[in-house]
């Protein structure tokens, strides 16, 4: 019935949206939740509980993501903010920017926005000016 889960996937998956389920409202988890399907609205984790976020190859979710650990292999149109690590797979295409403490990112993922440090002040991550001004000082 259920086909078994990839490799990436971290730790125990509680909750499986498959990949006929399209969810329309803000979903609010705790635990292992794994993607398939489509979800229009934010996926938000239960603050204070240990919590991952996976996104599946075939999967898509529009709207913001907040977790602890997020994982991605889909599509995802919105900003992602994980507090303690994201990882972009082969397979991600993600369209908005990615708060994140430490973030893996494979060759082949698709990112258009911008990574922001948890470290950063606010609204504020390094851009190719930034980057050539930093070149110039060397």
């Amino acid at each position: 019935m259920f086909k078994s889960k990839p490799a990436h996937v971290d730790g125990q998956v509680d909750t499986l949206i498959g990949a006929q389920v399209v969810i329309h409202g803000d979903l609010k988890f705790s635990g292992g939740l794994y993607v398939e399907g489509r979800i229009v609205g934010k996926v938000i984790a239960e603050e204070g509980q240990r919590a991952t976020i996976t996104l599946a190859e075939n999967g898509s979710i529009e709207g913001e993501v907040r977790a602890p650990v997020v994982i991605l292999n889909g599509r995802l149109d919105g900003d992602v903010y994980a507090s303690e690590r994201v990882e972009l797979a082969a397979k991600a295409r993600v369209q908005g920017n990615v708060h994140y403490q430490v973030v893996e990112m494979l060759a082949g993922s698709v990112l258009t926005g911008r990574l922001i440090h948890a470290g950063a002040h606010e609204g504020h991550a390094l851009t190719e000016a930034d980057l050539d001004a930093a070149a110039i000082l060397r």
